[in-house]
């Protein structure tokens, strides 16, 4: 796969230098100032950006991908949750009603809003996530659909075009996002490149959107764009946000629910 030049675009120049990344597991700086026509200094500016925000790890002539959490695998993290997120998941679970059709997109947070439901709750459920639909299972009167495709073993969910289609086809009531980052300029963004067509198609078929995010992932950023902030129209949240101020959120007309503790 060629990957074409953007000069004038340094910020695009970048995102591509992150996806090669993502295909090939490494990027060597001389072969990059061939590939997009700059000089090695100016890839070396990128590589260095790029470290800088966390999206990568230098190395002598190149770079490597991050070793950081993100890396971890589905069933790692999800023996990892915090009390914080099962409090979170709690909170966006009581926003579901009898009746609708909630889509369920990939995550451990997302997994836990399931497994947090009431136990007589009846609903048309969706997902990619073959973990999360079993969890749904213990639930008698959830209808499950399952979307299929190409499974991402790391985060354990179905990607590709049968999936994009399936989520084109539900006018959800209710979508919760798998959340991996979530900026007031940047918007909702992701580790994973084939994740941002599957998630695109989720959000253009959802009357709400509901982001459950620990106070880590605010203010971060992903290597790959899915849509502006304003997207999303829930956002539920700890009560002490580090990465600064939840207010630029609400400026958007994001509705903020904190946890209380």
């Amino acid at each position: 796969m060629q990957i074409q030049d953007a000069p004038e675009l340094p910020h695009l120049r970048r995102q591509k230098i992150l996806l090669l990344l993502e295909r090939d597991g490494k990027v060597m700086a001389a072969d990059l100032s061939q590939r997009f026509g700059v000089s090695e200094d100016t890839i070396r500016r990128d590589l260095a950006e790029l470290a800088g925000a966390g999206l990568l790890h230098r190395v002598h002539g190149g770079a490597l991908p991050r070793s950081a959490d993100t890396g971890k695998d589905f069933f790692t993290r999800a023996i990892e949750v915090s009390e914080a997120k099962q409090a979170l998941a709690c909170l966006a679970a009581q926003r579901v009603q009898d009746g609708q059709i909630v889509v369920f997109d990939s995550g451990t947070t997302t997994l836990q809003i399931a497994l947090s439901l009431p136990a007589e709750i009846a609903i048309t459920a969706v997902t990619h996530s073959p973990m999360i639909a079993m969890a749904l299972a213990r639930y008698s009167q959830v209808e499950i659909i399952l979307a299929g495709g190409q499974l991402n073993t790391a985060a354990m969910v179905a990607t590709g075009h049968e999936a994009v289609r399936l989520f084109e086809s539900v006018n959800a009531d209710l979508l919760f996002t798998g959340l991996c980052a979530l900026h007031p300029e940047l918007g909702l963004t992701t580790a994973h490149f084939n994740e941002v067509a599957v998630k695109q198609a989720m959000l253009r078929g959802a009357s709400q959107v509901v982001a459950v995010a620990t106070a880590d992932k605010l203010g971060a950023v992903e290597p790959f764009v899915v849509a502006p902030c304003h997207r999303v129209d829930v956002l539920i949240t700890e009560r002490h946000i580090p990465s600064g101020d939840i207010g630029v959120y609400r400026q958007q007309g994001i509705e903020v629910q904190q946890a209380r503790a």
